[in-house]
């Protein structure tokens, strides 16, 4: 055998397998970028209706003065959920989120006592801009959790489970919400 030929094959495998690797960490880059795109997604969602709290708890406020308990406890959630840790880790994000829920429950509650706050045309209209943002959070999480499993799948599969996590491309967690029960149901919004 010619030591040219073999030279080649040596080559040619060698360039091989520097296509590969390079082709698999591009592809776990692409794959954290989609994952941080989707995380900054939700977290622009979850200001967005912190931002509308304020104007839904002055309206219900107005008219149900003697629920201050009631209000404490949404300003508390709605703080949880745009504080730093819930913005940038899923983990707190979610148990936030789960708090958030149940004070909205209560808030909305203490408004279906009120139908005079229900013909409100400001409560209305916070009310309608509240049920898109939490359609838009919904949106956000999917594509936020979909993005976590093809990266998280990309990482586990063999061979590139031996080279990631020394690329520094480490499993993400999904955003997922610790009390379900919470949110099993969307704060029902419409009177």
């Amino acid at each position: 055998m010619d030591y040219a030929v073999v030279g080649f094959i040596a080559v040619a495998v060698l360039v091989i397998l520097v296509i590969w690797f390079v082709s698999m960490r591009n592809g776990l880059v692409r794959l954290n970028v989609r994952v941080d795109e989707a995380w900054s997604d939700i977290t622009v969602q979850l200001k967005r209706r912190a931002d509308l709290i304020p104007n839904l708890v002055e309206t219900v406020k107005g008219y149900a003065k003697h629920e201050s308990g009631v209000f404490e406890n949404v300003t508390k959630a709605r703080a949880a959920t745009i504080s730093g840790s819930a913005l940038s880790n899923p983990a707190e994000a979610a148990k936030a989120e789960g708090a958030f829920q149940s004070a909205m429950k209560s808030l909305f509650a203490v408004a279906e006592a009120y139908p005079q706050l229900q013909a409100s045309q400001n409560f209305l209209g916070l009310q309608s801009e509240l049920s898109d943002t939490e359609d838009k959070i919904m949106a956000a999480r999917r594509f936020y959790n979909g993005g976590v499993r093809e990266l998280n799948t990309k990482i586990k599969v063999w061979p590139n489970s031996f080279f990631a996590s020394s690329l520094g491309f480490p499993e993400r967690a999904f955003f997922e919400v610790a009390d379900r029960a919470a949110i099993a149901e969307a704060p029902e919004i419409k009177f």
